[in-house]
């Protein structure tokens, strides 16, 4: 099913329309504009070809790109669609990174396909939680990469990939101790029971005695089947020899993966932990194993958030906030070859986090337009009536992250995938948060309870002296702002108030003017102005992650960009002034 502006069955479209977007935006191609009744038209050169393309320029200064549009000067009098390998083999970069490049939009384009030619259309609006992870199909809506999967083939797309929703048994590992790092909760024996079962574990034990391998020498770790397959004659192998690895096969419950890929559900106890374990494969912007060092620490980065939300009145009843911790980690080889690549972390379960008569859906669904080119969200809409469901919306999906960051001091990545929506019936009840080994930043100095942090330099011999923007925190409270406006506002909420404007006919100004409203209005109640002075929330530029500047040029983890701030528009900041 498509996002507003898409061509069914035409993901080539899309691709090259994203990818443009995206080198327009970031600057990489300068473009000239030409405005006229509503719409520009940008036109540049590139390798020696003229360019052009229409569209319109929304909030953040996100390009709306015209469906079919983006052509290249073939002679004097015509205009064609260009060879995507044309444009890509133009741009700046090198001629590896752009070759990376040019394979996973042609991946993320087949892969699209495949979907199309085997996957029926399916109703999704009465779909599970777990199904609709699965059929949430479209991916990142900016990111022109957004099903590479460099490392999957299609069996392993049909097998592996959340839009064909197979189920499948993860292998399990015996790896040495003296290999292991562990962050549980209990003693192993206890976790490994309640995680696993009864019958589970009493399978797993039997594969141990008959390897030989004494609990006090080795520990389970389970495996993605995939990953084993890529790393048992290659990274593995030494260890198998070795003997300080015994593959005991797969074993337990069934997972079906998630919009994220490495993310698995519990498809047959739904109320149990999911799993987050690592791909050698790479998807939009970055390879899909898991950061060391943030393995062990997940269990107490979770605790201290779950802490904050516990203690402050406010997340249980004006902005109704529920996290979902990351409880449990295991990880081999953490400061080795393989960091990063063996590794499990368990969160918690959010169908055991709903109450009576709630249901939950994962936040990106809302951008979304289903097969009967209706938005996801078209039945809650018109039985609530639009302005109230998005005042309503916007109040449950922004103030609890923003309290999280302006009161606490505490910056979440709050993307369309992080985030969860409980409602009842289609009316928004609560937020739920969840993924936060990788993504969370503050700045000690800014932090309303600095001695609950954690004591990270007792974590892991990693994060001692390492430098501010290393980690987990800053020293540049811009870093917190960023990350939160970015995620949330820059490539979120702009997608929701685009889906309005093009199904509804509701200019996103008013859109984000009620945004600002809300958040005027959650300044006043809780007199932060100065803490938002801090946070520069009301420049007039503002920095945003620019990914594929970061895909082309590959030589820093991060490569920024200023974009127009759209809530610092002039009666936002009357209000904060007054």
């Amino acid at each position: 099913m498509p996002l507003p502006l898409d061509l069914k069955a035409r993901p080539d479209e899309r691709v090259l329309r994203q990818l443009v977007s995206a080198l327009l935006f970031e600057g990489i191609v300068p473009a000239y504009e030409h405005a006229d009744n509503g719409v520009t038209t940008f036109h540049w050169s590139l390798g020696g070809q003229d360019f052009r393309c229409r569209g319109s320029v929304g909030p953040f200064g996100r390009l709306r790109l015209v469906a079919g549009s983006v052509e290249m000067r073939e002679d004097t009098d015509g205009w064609i669609v260009p060879p995507l390998a044309q444009l890509v083999s133009a741009l700046p970069g090198s001629g590896p990174t752009r070759g990376k490049l040019l394979d996973e939009l042609t991946q993320t384009v087949a892969f699209c396909r495949w979907n199309e030619r085997h996957l029926p259309e399916r109703p999704r609006r009465a779909m599970p939680f777990a199904a609709l992870e699965g059929a949430l199909d479209e991916g990142h809506p900016y990111h022109p990469c957004y099903k590479a999967r460099t490392g999957f083939s299609f069996a392993d797309h049909a097998a592996f990939g959340p839009e064909a929703g197979r189920a499948f048994q993860l292998v399990w590992l015996l790896v040495a101790r003296k290999q292991l790092h562990q962050a549980i909760p209990g003693n192993d024996d206890t976790f490994w029971q309640a995680e696993l079962g009864q019958e589970t574990w009493s399978h797993l034990q039997s594969m141990r005695q008959q390897h030989g391998a004494a609990a006090d020498d080795f520990g389970l770790v389970p495996l993605h089947p995939w990953q084993w397959r890529e790393l048992r004659e290659t990274q593995l192998a030494g260890w198998i020899a070795s003997g300080d690895v015994h593959f005991l096969g797969p074993a337990g419950d069934r997972y079906t993966a998630t919009q994220s890929v490495r993310s698995l559900l519990n498809q047959d106890r739904p109320l149990s932990a999911s799993l987050k374990l690592p791909l050698n494969i790479v998807n939009t912007s970055s390879r899909r194993t898991l950061e060391p060092h943030s393995v062990c620490t997940a269990p107490v980065i979770s605790r201290w958030i779950a802490g904050i939300v516990a203690n402050d009145a406010v997340f249980g009843d004006r902005y109704p906030l529920t996290v979902l911790q990351e409880y449990a980690g295991v990880i081999a080889d953490r400061d080795g070859p393989l960091a990063g690549q063996v590794a499990a972390i368990w969160r918690e379960s959010a169908e055991a986090a709903l109450a009576a008569g709630e249901a939950v859906i994962p936040f990106n669904a809302l951008m979304m337009v289903e097969a009967d080119e209706r938005p996801f969200a078209d039945d809650w809409i018109a039985r609530f009536g639009l302005m109230p469901w998005i005042n309503r919306l916007i109040e449950i999906a922004v103030l609890p992250v923003w309290h999280l960051l302006v009161h606490h001091g505490l910056a979440v990545e709050a993307h369309g995938q992080n985030m969860l929506l409980v409602h009842r019936d289609g009316w928004p009840v609560r937020l739920i948060l969840r993924d936060f080994h990788e993504s969370i930043e503050f700045s000690p100095d800014f932090l309303r309870e600095p001695e609950k942090a954690p004591d990270f330099a007792a974590l892991d011999p990693v994060y001692r002296d390492a430098e501010p923007d290393r980690f987990y925190w800053t020293d540049n409270l811009d870093s917190l702002r960023e990350l939160v406006m970015d995620t949330l506002f820059v490539f979120n909420l702009s997608e929701i108030s685009h889906l309005l404007d093009h199904a509804y006919n509701l200019p996103e100004a008013l859109f984000w003017q009620r945004v600002g409203s809300a958040l005027a209005a959650y300044e006043a109640e809780h007199a932060a102005t100065e803490r938002l002075a801090q946070l520069g929330c009301d420049q007039p530029r503002i920095l945003t992650e620019s990914l594929m500047t970061r895909k082309l040029l590959a030589a820093k983890p991060e490569y920024h960009h200023t974009v127009p701030n759209t809530l610092a528009a002039p009666t936002l900041q009357r209000r904060r002034k007054s």
